[in-house]
């Protein structure tokens, strides 16, 4: 047997393959967001994150190498032991990875998949539901669109209006449309979106319901 053969691969060469991946955090909690909002679901929240949202609440996330590194399997045992089957990769932004190892084992123990991501990597993983959040603050790859199930824009200015206008026209026809308020404007842009919606209806509001209930 050739020497080379023998070496075990490294921790970075599994993450490349999917089959090991940075984990800040993940709990079993109801999801507040978007086409699933009041579902139980366990959350899965990758580390790392290059897209640098000015208002983003997971900030912690965006440094990968401060997580502990877990293989897939674990990953899904630990998700087993909760009865909900409902399993939602996000991050930081779960697209710097490749999803195809983890989606696919989590579907051979029965889970349900969903990903919320900005896009800014190239789609990977086997997904039954895709929240597709843009941000102004790094360009989506151009694999996201025909994915997404669901469009959800963040308004944090009168100008994501138009943003979430733009990038409307490059989804499937059947893409859910949705506008969202970012939690410290919320007061100032709830009613603006309100009547947006209103007068737009091809648009639905998303709110962040586990905030007011006070949950992950």
């Amino acid at each position: 047997m050739n020497t080379l053969e023998l070496v075990a691969p490294t921790t970075q060469e599994l993450i490349a393959a999917g089959l090991q991946l940075p984990i800040m955090e993940a709990f079993y909690t109801i999801q507040g967001e978007g086409r699933f909002t009041g579902h139980p679901a366990y959350f899965i929240r990758l580390g790392g994150c290059d897209v640098g949202c000015v208002w983003c609440d997971v900030k912690d996330s965006w440094e990968a190498a401060k997580w502990p590194v877990l293989s897939i399997e674990k990953i899904v045992e630990d998700a087993l032991a909760f009865p909900g089957r409902l399993a939602v990769i996000t991050g930081g932004e779960p697209l710097m990875y490749n999803l195809g190892p983890l989606t696919k084992l989590l579907k051979e123990k029965g889970f349900t998949t969903n990903i919320e991501t900005s896009g800014a990597h190239p789609f990977s993983g086997d997904f039954d539901w895709v929240c597709f959040s843009p941000k102004k603050f790094k360009k989506p790859h151009p694999s996201i669109y025909v994915e997404a199930d669901e469009l959800k824009v963040v308004i944090y200015n009168k100008s994501d209006f138009d943003f979430a206008e733009d990038h409307a026209k490059l989804v499937n026809s059947d893409c859910e449309l949705r506008l969202q308020p970012e939690w410290s404007k919320a007061a100032k842009f709830t009613p603006e979106i309100i009547e947006y919606v209103k007068n737009h209806p091809t648009w639905k509001i998303s709110l962040q319901t586990h905030k007011f209930m006070d949950i992950p």
